[in-house]
């Protein structure tokens, strides 16, 4: 089943545009990014939509990547989506913004889904006793932060370590994407239990399909929690028109 994803990766769709955004001043959500026409006018706009209105800061588009074969309609809303699956936790801070105010968006709901640490997925192939560990939906709070409790997606063959995501505002798909990880880190957790028992993994960023088509805007800006595990957080700016 992993090869259908492969294949089903080289396409791209276009039902909307995700966009990484970051603030001129230090922010939680460092992985963004402003595109400064000049230090002297940007300071001048200062951040967020006065600058983005002045012109002196613009959002950054980034293209859509497919959702691939294993997408599962009508997940559960909730925050934790372990059940119980083994792995180095990962909390996601997931914010959404409008892309031409690049104010936050409340009750957007985000849709993830990924691979367990041994690379399944439920639903399909060994995982498809269960069709819900490591799926489900959060809305965005007045932040337009969604939060999630999950695990270190493990990787298969043909891929780069990744999640899947969609964002749904006002009943609309408006973003459908992929989340991706540092190869450096993805190394240092893969060294851990219970992934050291799958070593050698295939694919890296650099050499991944969906990554070389705009993933390098998609990455995680990830620190770890204080406890064993991780915390990744990113801004995506969703397109309305």
């Amino acid at each position: 089943m992993h090869e259908l994803e492969q294949a089903g990766d080289l396409a791209t769709t276009r039902r909307g545009a995700l966009v990484r955004i970051g603030s001129l001043a230090a922010s939680a959500f460092a992985a963004g990014a402003w595109s400064r026409l000049s230090g002297s006018e940007a300071d001048a706009a200062g951040g967020g939509p006065a600058a983005v209105a002045s012109g002196a800061v613009s959002c950054i588009l980034t293209p859509e990547l497919t959702e691939g074969p294993y997408y599962i309609e009508g997940e559960k809303v909730r925050r934790n989506i372990t059940e119980g699956k083994a792995g180095v936790p990962l909390t996601l801070r997931l914010k959404v913004v409008d892309a031409s105010t690049c104010k936050p968006i409340k009750g957007a709901a985000v849709d993830i889904w990924h691979a367990d640490a041994v690379g399944v997925y439920s639903g399909f192939g060994s995982g498809a006793r269960s069709r819900t560990f490591l799926r489900g939906i959060q809305r965005t709070d007045a932040n337009g932060i969604a939060v999630f409790r999950t695990i270190y997606p493990g990787w298969y063959r043909g891929r780069a370590v990744h999640i899947h995501l969609k964002v749904h505002v006002g009943g609309s798909v408006m973003h459908t994407g992929q989340l991706f990880f540092p190869d450096a880190l993805t190394d240092r957790v893969y060294r851990r239990t219970p992934y050291r028992s799958r070593p050698g993994r295939t694919t890296r960023n650099a050499n991944d399909s969906n990554f070389v088509n705009g993933g390098k805007k998609s990455v995680l800006s990830l620190r770890g929690d204080g406890g064993r595990g991780y915390v990744g957080s990113i801004t995506m700016g969703v397109s309305r028109s």
